[in-house]
């Protein structure tokens, strides 16, 4: 007689997490250098389980550079613990302060480039970003000889998590329509974090003359990238809430993100 107990249902607080199944890669393609730039400041509980999602996918040219800011949870350490556990596969690039989100992708961008990366990926090291899309980011970038290739939220497609509120839908939303209508990128989802840039690509931008900070080092880089001719393309993923933690996005940070957009397109009118 089949049994009437309903199955358990997750916790109100607890996201119900969208993984994909990852695409399977032809060779070469799948032996591609690509290495996954991940920032992190006090990211000890998420860190973990990222690297070893990252680990699994079945890309044996996949590296990752872990670019912790002194986190007091005690997340450079356990980088550090993961370095050894996959040795040669991850390496951590250790700051001493707090210096913003564009800072430790720059420096983590670097060393990824230093060490022979042909094509660099950025994620959020929170679970926002399912990591099952990693390949079909990397092949979509390969079959369109693209400079970039985003995982937008806003193409056809793409979605947010249900756990998103309306006042954070409406945000991101009035963010993108902003800075769209302020430097004219043809970019659906420009605020966009997951994302695999060509190597190429990332020398054209020059890095260390990037000067975001926070959270609008991603609009400063895709307007670098539009400016100076790369081939930008965006494929739908869906957006997870952050599984442990808070977000770190602060007054500070807000108003740069409100005041770059500005800044860059003055510089960009003063160099014609």
């Amino acid at each position: 007689m089949p049994s009437s107990a309903t199955p358990p249902e997750h916790p109100p607080s607890a996201p119900v997490r969208v993984t994909p199944e990852p695409v399977a890669l032809p060779e070469p393609w799948s032996r591609a250098a690509l290495t996954v730039v991940v920032p992190t400041y006090e990211e000890a509980e998420n860190l973990p389980v990222l690297v070893r999602q990252l680990m699994s996918l079945d890309l044996p040219g996949l590296r990752a550079v872990v670019v912790d800011d002194n986190s007091p949870d005690g997340t450079g350490e356990i980088a550090d613990k993961l370095a050894l556990e996959f040795p040669g596969r991850v390496s951590v690039v250790h700051r001493t302060a707090k210096d913003g989100l564009g800072r430790a992708y720059v420096a983590g961008m670097t060393r990824a480039l230093e060490d022979g990366a042909e094509y660099v990926a950025q994620m959020d090291a929170d679970l926002s970003h399912p990591v099952g899309y990693l390949p079909q980011l990397l092949g979509t970038l390969l079959a369109t000889n693209a400079g970039v290739v985003i995982g937008s939220r806003y193409v056809p497609g793409g979605s947010l998590s249900e756990q998103w509120g309306l006042r954070r839908r409406l945000l991101s939303g009035w963010a993108n329509a902003y800075v769209k209508t302020v430097l004219a990128i043809p970019v659906r989802d420009v605020t966009a974090g997951f994302k695999v840039w060509r190597a190429s690509a990332l020398e054209v931008l020059d890095l260390p003359g990037i000067e975001s900070t926070g959270y609008a080092f991603q609009v400063e880089m895709h307007y670098r990238a539009f400016r100076r001719g790369q081939k930008i393309v965006e494929i739908p993923i869906h957006f997870e809430e952050r599984a442990v933690g808070e977000s770190k996005l602060d007054g500070a940070v807000a108003l740069e993100a409100a005041l770059r957009p500005l800044r860059l397109r003055r510089a960009e009118n003063s160099r014609r």
